[in-house]
């Protein structure tokens, strides 16, 4: 028993979401350019703080890449977001 795609798309409605104005497209593009480098540093304090408690040197390189890494995730999904259904 297959389900059609077109059944459940039937019931699916696209919302216009309204535009943001200027000064809130500001805000959200400061707060990404804070995010990255702090995303970064939280990665290399933990990964610091590892090696401090299990005696080792290598794990804040392993946190700073994650921290790295998950302030590019955010980065991206934000730019997917505002990008995306703009009529252009």
């Amino acid at each position: 028993m297959a389900l059609r795609q077109s059944h459940f798309f039937r019931h699916t409605k696209t919302v216009a979401r309204p535009k943001k104005s200027f000064m809130m497209q500001v805000g959200t593009y400061m707060s990404l350019a804070v995010l990255l480098p702090i995303a970064s540093f939280t990665g290399y304090a933990i990964g610091y703080y590892l090696d401090k408690a299990f005696h080792t040197h290598f794990l804040y390189i392993v946190f700073l890449l994650l921290g790295i890494a998950s302030g590019f995730v955010q980065l991206i999904r934000q730019f997917l977001r505002d990008t995306r259904d703009d009529g252009a």
